[in-house]
């Protein structure tokens, strides 16, 4: 069994999502969706998904690709690399993770998975940051 893995905040699923998913599945039988948790994308960005981490959660475990979908951990990104072990990594095309970087702190972990990057799907359409850019448009519109 090769198992893949993947990570990501999934707030306001969308096709880009769902393509990611699809790329991971395409190079593994078994895919693993990590869902970052509230308090580290607090941690990061500074604001709270619009969607908590149960409810992400049960919408990455709803779609079809998605083998196991499970929480990361709020302290130690790559435990879950640990207690998972996967064969593959997938990282998102815009994830700002080095994959060189990455490679040598699982190692020092004794991990050796191999590390990928997906190709963007309709980045132009089908990015979060953008989708929210526009939802806070049509708030500001409605509100007004």
């Amino acid at each position: 069994m090769t198992k893949v893995l993947c990570t990501g905040t999934f707030d306001l699923l969308h096709k880009g999502h769902l393509n990611y998913f699809e790329q991971a599945k395409k190079l593994g039988n078994h895919l693993i969706v990590v869902v970052a948790r509230d308090k580290t994308i607090e941690k990061e960005r500074g604001i709270l998904p619009i969607y908590n981490e149960k409810e992400r959660l049960k919408k990455i475990a709803e779609q079809k690709n998605v083998d196991k979908a499970r929480l990361g951990h709020e302290e130690d990104k790559l435990k879950v690399v640990e207690e998972e072990r996967p064969d593959i990594i997938l990282l998102g095309y815009d994830q700002k993770i080095n994959k060189k970087e990455l490679s040598k702190k699982l190692a020092q972990r004794g991990l050796h998975p191999k590390i990928l990057r997906a190709k963007a799907y309709k980045s132009e359409q089908y990015k979060s940051s953008l989708l929210k850019k526009l939802i806070n448009k049509v708030s500001l519109i409605c509100i007004c």
